[in-house]
Parts: C-alpha cells; sequence; structure tokens
C-alpha cells in the first residue's frame, strides 16, 4: 500500500512539474498580419510582380497600431510584406509620423525602411534626411546620411544618427553641428533631448558664442536654460581670459562661470595667471574671485611675482584692473619677497599697497612699516619705487659677525635700479647701528648714531655706502667699547625664518596637504566616472529623471 500512494505521488509531482513548465514555456504569439483598409483599386500581376496584391489610389493600411497610407503598393501577403510609393505617411499614434517618397515595411519584423525626402516628425522636433530605417521592436529610427533636425530653439546637422522614440533623445556618432541663435555647438559624440533641450557632450567638442568659446571633452548643456556643466580638459575663453579647471559651471544668461578643482585663469593679454582650486567670473561686472590655495602669477621685469591670500579678487576693466588679495598674505620674487594682511594692486596706477603688519625683504635686508607702497612704471613694466610709511625699520645680518645692520625711522623712500633696491632715504628721527668694515671684511667699528635724514646706497641688495644728514649725534665704536645690550635699537625684531625664499614657500603646510588632497580626489573621481555635473542635474535634469530609460542613460554616460 505504502509502496503504491509512493507511486502515486511521484506521478503527481511529476505531472506538476510538466504543467508547471508548459505554462512557463508558451509559444510566441504569431506576427501580425498586415491589413489592408482601404484602395481605391486592386490588382494582381503575376508577370511584373509575382506574389503580391497591387493596391493604387488612397492606400491605407493598418499593422498593430501603426498606420501607412500611399499613393500605390505592393502587398506580399506570404511575407506580410509591404511596398509603398509616392506620398509615403507612416503614423504611429499621434506623436510620431514618418513621410517619404517611398516606403518598405515587414509585418513579421516591424521595421520600416523609408528614402526620398524622408521627414520624421515628433511634437519636439522634425528630422530631414534621405533616408531613415524605424525599428518598431526597440522604438529607435537611425540615419547614416546627412540629416536636419530642426525643434523651436535648435538646428541640429550630422552625418549621421539615431532616434530613441521612448527618450525623445537623438543620439550623434559623427559630425554633428547644434546651431542656436546665440551659439554654435560641435561634437562628434553628442545625445540630444528634444523635448527637454538637454544635450550631452561625450567627445571633444566645441561651443562658439560673440562672448566666448568653450572646448570641453565631457559636459552637458541646457540649450533652453543655457546653464551648462563641463567636465575633462574644458576651459571657456573670453577675449581677454581663459577659465580651466576640473569642472566648470557657466551661466549664458548673466555670462558666470565658476571652476572647481585645478582652476587656472589666464589673462591673454598681460600674460597674467591666477590659480587656486575654487573661481568665480562675472564677465559682464568684469570681477573675479579665487580661493582655496589661490595664487596671482605676474610678469614683471621679466620675472614672475607670485601674491597668494586665502581669496583672490580681480576687478576692473584691461587697463584699470585691481587685484586684492586678503588674509594672511605671501608674496615672492627673485630678489624680493614679503607677507602682509591684504594687498590693493592697480593695474591704471602701478600702485601696490601691502597692507596690515607688512613686512619685506629685499635681498638679505629685511624691512617693516605701518604701509608699503610699491610702485612700478606702467611703461617699462618695472617697479620704480618703495614708500614704507610710518614706523620704517630696516634691518640685515652683519656679514660675518652676529651682530645687525639696523637704521630706524618715520618713512622710507626707495628707488629701484634693474629691480633692486638701490637708492634709500630714511627720515625723521633716524637711527643707525651699522657695522663698519674695511675692503679686507676686518670690523673697523660700529657705527651708532641718530639724524634728521640717512641715505644708503645698496648694491647688490647690501649697504655699500650710507651718509647721514643733519644734527648728527653719535660716534664709531670699537667692538669692545659698546656692550651688547647697546648693540639693538628699540623695536629690533628680526623675523629671518619667516623669510619665503622661493614661490613654493607663500604656502603653508595645512595649504599644501589640503592641494595634495584635491589633486588626488580629482584623480580618483576621474577613475571611477563620479565627477558629475551634479550642480547642474539638480536644477536641470527633471525630466531626464522621471524617465527610467533615460535615467539609466545618463547615469551610463557619467561614467
Amino acid at each position: 500500500m505504502k509502496k503504491s500512494l509512493f507511486f502515486i505521488f511521484i506521478c503527481l509531482s511529476f505531472l506538476s512539474v510538466q504543467f508547471t513548465f508548459a505554462q512557463a514555456k508558451k509559444p510566441a504569439q504569431s506576427p501580425k498580419t498586415i491589413v489592408i483598409e482601404n484602395a481605391d483599386f486592386s490588382d494582381v500581376d503575376q508577370v511584373n510582380v509575382p506574389d503580391a496584391l497591387l493596391l493604387t489610389g488612397n492606400v491605407k493600411v493598418n499593422h498593430d497600431g501603426v498606420v501607412l497610407t500611399c499613393n500605390k503598393a505592393y502587398f506580399f501577403q506570404k511575407e506580410n510584406y509591404l511596398k509603398a510609393f509616392g506620398n509615403v505617411q507612416l503614423v504611429q499614434g499621434d506623436t510620431l509620423f514618418l513621410n517619404s517618397k517611398y516606403a518598405e515595411y515587414s509585418g513579421n519584423e516591424k521595421k520600416a525602411f523609408a528614402t526620398g525626402n524622408a521627414v520624421l516628425t515628433s511634437p519636439d522636433a522634425t528630422l530631414q534626411t534621405d533616408t531613415i530605417n524605424f525599428d518598431r521592436n526597440i522604438q529607435e529610427a537611425f540615419y547614416n546620411t546627412k540629416g536636419t533636425i530642426v525643434n523651436k530653439d535648435n538646428t541640429l546637422v550630422s552625418k549621421s544618427g539615431r532616434y530613441f522614440v521612448k527618450e525623445k533623445k537623438f543620439q550623434f556618432l559623427t559630425e554633428v553641428t547644434i546651431t542656436n541663435p546665440k551659439y554654435v555647438i560641435k561634437s562628434n559624440h553628442l545625445d540630444y533631448y528634444s523635448n527637454s533641450g538637454h544635450t550631452y557632450l561625450l567627445g571633444p567638442s566645441t561651443i562658439t558664442s560673440k562672448a566666448n568659446y568653450i572646448y570641453t571633452e565631457k559636459g552637458f548643456y541646457d540649450t533652453k536654460k543655457n546653464l551648462a556643466h563641463f567636465l575633462r580638459k574644458s576651459y571657456i575663453k573670453y577675449d581677454d581670459r581663459r577659465i580651466e579647471g576640473d569642472s566648470l559651471y557657466y551661466n549664458r544668461n548673466t555670462e558666470f562661470a565658476s571652476a572647481t578643482r585645478n582652476v587656472k585663469i589666464t589673462d591673454s593679454i598681460n600674460k597674467g595667471i591666477v590659480k587656486g582650486h575654487y573661481a568665480e567670473l562675472y564677465k559682464l561686472k568684469d570681477s573675479m574671485f579665487v580661493t582655496k590655495r589661490a595664487v596671482a602669477v605676474n610678469l614683471v621685469e621679466n620675472d614672475s611675482v607670485y601674491i597668494h591670500g586665502q581669496k583672490l579678487m580681480v576687478t576692473g576693466k584691461e587697463g584699470e584692473r585691481i587685484l586684492r588679495a586678503f588674509k594672511n598674505v605671501r608674496f615672492y620674487k627673485t630678489d624680493m619677497s614679503g607677507k602682509c594682511d591684504s594687498i590693493h594692486s592697480n593695474s591704471k596706477t602701478a600702485l601696490t599697497k601691502l597692507i596690515g603688519n607688512p613686512i619685506l625683504w629685499n635681498g638679505d635686508n629685511q624691512i617693516t612699516g605701518d604701509l608699503m607702497h610699491l610702485i612700478g612704471d606702467n611703461k617699462t613694466r618695472k617697479i620704480d619705487s618703495l614708500k614704507v610709511l610710518n614706523n620704517t625699520f630696516v634691518l640685515s645680518k652683519d656679514t660675518l659677525g652676529t651682530g645687525f645692520n639696523q637704521v630706524k625711522g618715520l618713512n622710507l623712500f626707495g628707488k629701484f635700479r634693474d629691480g633692486k633696491l638701490h637708492d634709500v632715504d630714511v627720515i625723521k628721527n633716524t637711527e643707525v647701528i651699522y657695522y663698519m668694515r674695511n675692503d679686507a671684511n676686518e670690523l673697523i667699528g660700529i657705527n651708532k648714531n641718530v639724524s634728521s635724514k640717512i641715505n644708503m646706497i645698496l648694491e647688490n641688495n647690501a649697504i655699500e655706502t650710507i651718509t647721514f644728514f643733519n644734527k648728527v649725534d653719535g660716534d664709531i665704536f670699537p667692538e669692545d667699547e659698546l656692550p651688547e645690550n647697546a648693540r639693538k635699537l628699540r623695536g629690533m625684531n628680526w623675523r629671518g625664518n619667516e623669510r619665503i625664499k622661493s614661490k613654493d614657500d607663500i604656502f603653508t603646510a595645512e595649504e599644501n596637504e589640503m592641494n595634495e588632497k584635491l589633486i588626488k580626489q580629482g584623480k580618483d573621481e576621474e577613475e571611477k566616472g563620479k565627477n558629475v555635473p551634479l550642480k547642474v542635474r539638480k536644477e536641470t535634469l527633471n525630466y531626464d529623471k522621471k524617465n527610467p530609460a533615460t535615467k539609466t542613460d545618463t547615469k551610463a554616460k557619467s561614467k
């Protein structure tokens, strides 16, 4: 009995599996037959068109939701195939219209071929070309002949392309040009969403307009809102400036651009460069803001001047530009460097102000005061003179000993020669301690005196001669007759350990560490494909996110 029950159970289980398998493996539905809805005249011509039904006049056929009309058609019933002639129109729903002089349609494969002034029309755009292929299974149309696409805002011309019906997206993998009243886009790989106007540039591409010239190898452009985000070797070039960075955001309506990471802004006229890891440029306001390891590099006397601050601002038109540097400003030139709280430099007046605890190193000389002015010559593009206002102190180490040469006074006025401080006057309540040496560098004595004015002539940034004027009171002391505590003027503060000796010294250790992290982060994001235009996507990609197919496509492009 148990064996019988077991046998019955096995049989039922086997039948159940067979039934389940049979359900899962339903036979595919047979292709629907093309239905002839109308023809003024029908005939058969086995000699010229064997196995075909000839339809003439107001021909109308229907196949699985697609309606095709034409003047004349050959219908091959066995193959479920149609050839259409004259005023051919294929209509899918109420959104897609394909017109041509000649077309072929396969009911079995659900594919259409249209040629002779082929025109594909959707609510958002019209494509005109010689030949169009349409695959209804995947809802894609493609062409390999020169085509022109026109919608409300743009005209696109390309050698070939593909149209994704559901996503309303055109894709171009050969030469394509988008012409807009404000600009022209050229690329070899471009995706264009006809309803939203969103454009993805996925290869070397250019955008040319009266305002600027843009190059990118990966980017996004909203042709309706005129917002853009560019990645990978991208730059925006204006008449006098070029801005580049790992990531560029651009608003054409306001002519605003921002750049992130490895930012470089080049002044093509003055050959000046500003670098940092974040920048904003307002073209209409002639202003620029740079931060995160910001540095301005300018050419003076065939030498580069590096100016660094936590924030840099450049404002004004060409010839009237003002550079401002804020917070812990440091600058370096081959024979000059310094520090201060902020800098204000006016290109029109050639005046640079060092504001807030300024200190200047010229050669081996340390100069301090309440305020410093560096005055240039716009004709020669050389530094002409230096002014130090209030509490002037000039300090340098004695060449051989352990002492310091010191000059103290109210104000300093200096003249430069060949880029080096040469003729210096210190006026009002001047004091000096100066180690005097002969030609053999032997110490003659220590000159300590006060006077109304001091003039110094410097050669190779070292004091060559020193002259005292009016009410001179002091003497030259042998070294053993002047005590150590009398060899320092009041207020002397040697800050040689702070001296900036190279262009790399203008940055702090924290800033260099941040720089390394940002560069590494940029490389990692580029390798992983994560540096996508997030700022623009949040603002403009609502349509793309609604459509799952489009959203997937968008992610793929970011990789």
